[in-house]
């Protein structure tokens, strides 16, 4: 059995285990992972809540979301954003969100080793990603969806989503590279998008992507994704870390909000071990277990100002978050580093 990831003082590995049962059993028959019981569907929390299972063991029902995943693609290429019970209640296409299978089928591909789990999700991955190039401008930013009736496409380019899409096509880089069926226009869309986004931070004058919003995913994805590492990472976290951060309670979704988010917390701290500063991600993890569950899931948020959580629920993803987290400054499952391991620059070949 694969070991579950622990942080001593923090979460045991029975705990990270009984987080990732937790998830397993608001799963869905047809193997889809809602945000929580009788709740929406989308392709990239579920990819998000199948790489927890994959870190926690539960490898037969990680497949299973990701069986649903083949099966739900459509002929394009792409996801519907939102289904509900089985129900698209939302056809439109995000590219981010059908981009970040690719990151799910790396991830479980490394804890595993199969080879015939692979094969079977190749197609899947080349779909998707062919589908997700599309959206590409060519000032190497992509945008962020489209009508999928009519095909016509939403120029705003965003910066959370564009950082998890580099993130993705490493992960499909090294799956086509695994598969001996290097893409050489991946590897260009790869390079244009990550120096789209070096441009934009480092100059903190947003001229490709929409601004910075209120939320604290805009600040620190470039980080997560990938795309940004080294000083410029660390000049970048500072900008706007006392905006964000409540010492002892977790990080904020919106800046002006008293509210804390599970996920968001984790995301940052598995940000800041990408930049090597792995105490203070312990820290921030340690700082949201006022969220867990005695059935060891997680709920989403608290809003410290009256300690009331919200929303009341607990949401697939959130827990999920605190696994992948917990397992990245653990250094516990073989794809411990699907974060701090993305590649900023490829070379295409002669």
């Amino acid at each position: 059995m694969t070991a579950a990831p622990a942080v001593p003082g923090v979460v045991t590995a029975e705990q990270m285990r009984a987080t990732g049962a937790a998830i397993v059993g608001m799963q869905e028959e047809s193997g889809a992972l809602p945000w929580f019981p009788g709740g929406q569907t989308d392709p990239w929390d579920h990819i998000e809540s199948a790489m927890a299972l994959s870190v926690t063991g539960f490898h037969a029902e990680a497949e299973a979301a990701y069986e649903w995943s083949r099966r739900k693609q459509r002929s394009d290429g792409s996801w519907p954003i939102r289904t509900v019970c089985g129900k698209v209640e939302d056809a439109g296409t995000d590219s981010n969100f059908c981009a970040y299978i690719a990151v799910g089928v790396w991830h479980h591909y490394l804890i595993t080793g199969d080879d015939a789990f692979l094969q079977r999700m190749w197609p899947v991955v080349w779909s998707a990603i062919d589908c997700v190039l599309r959206f590409q401008r060519e000032d190497g930013a992509f945008r962020w969806g489209g009508d999928h009736r009519t095909g016509a496409m939403f120029g705003e380019a965003l910066i959370t989503g564009n950082s998890s899409i580099f993130q993705a096509l490493d992960c499909a880089i090294r799956i086509a590279g695994q598969m001996d069926q290097p893409d050489e226009d991946w590897i260009v869309a790869h390079t244009m998008l990550g120096d789209a986004i070096r441009a934009d931070i480092v100059r903190d004058e947003w001229e490709i992507f929409t601004p910075p919003s209120e939320h604290s995913m805009d600040w620190y994805y470039p980080i997560l994704g990938g795309a940004v590492r080294g000083q410029e990472g660390q000049e970048l976290i500072a900008r706007r870390w006392d905006q964000f951060v409540v010492p002892g309670k977790g990080v904020r979704c919106v800046d002006h909000r008293p509210w804390v988010t599970g996920a968001e917390t984790c995301e940052l701290a598995l940000a800041l071990d990408s930049l090597g500063d792995t105490a203070d991600a312990i820290e921030l993890i340690a700082s949201i277990q006022h969220l867990r569950d005695p059935d060891g899931s997680y709920w989403t948020g608290l809003v410290f100002a009256d300690g009331k959580r919200w929303p009341v629920e607990k949401s697939c993803w959130t827990s999920a978050a605190v696994v992948l987290a917990a397992d990245a400054v653990s250094r516990t499952s073989v794809a411990n580093g699907i974060f701090r391991d993305v590649r900023q620059r490829l070379a295409v070949a002669p």
